[in-house]
């Protein structure tokens, strides 16, 4: 069974961003808070911290 956290951001604005990550085995599991039998996306755990970073990253540019 996957342990799924909340993103700590979800509370801020309308609180309708939510987005919940679990961590699998050498993966990490991305879902919609809202909407979770919709599916999930599935990535290697590199690739989602280089993900996260490029968000960051975009963040600073605004």
């Amino acid at each position: 069974m996957d342990n799924w956290r909340k993103s700590s951001y979800s509370g801020e604005g309308d609180g309708n961003s939510c987005v919940e990550i679990a961590t699998r085995s050498g993966r990490i599991a991305v879902r919609d808070s809202k909407a979770p039998a919709y599916g999930t996306l599935t990535l290697p755990t590199e690739a989602f911290r280089v993900f996260v970073g490029a968000v960051k990253g975009a963040e600073k540019e605004l």
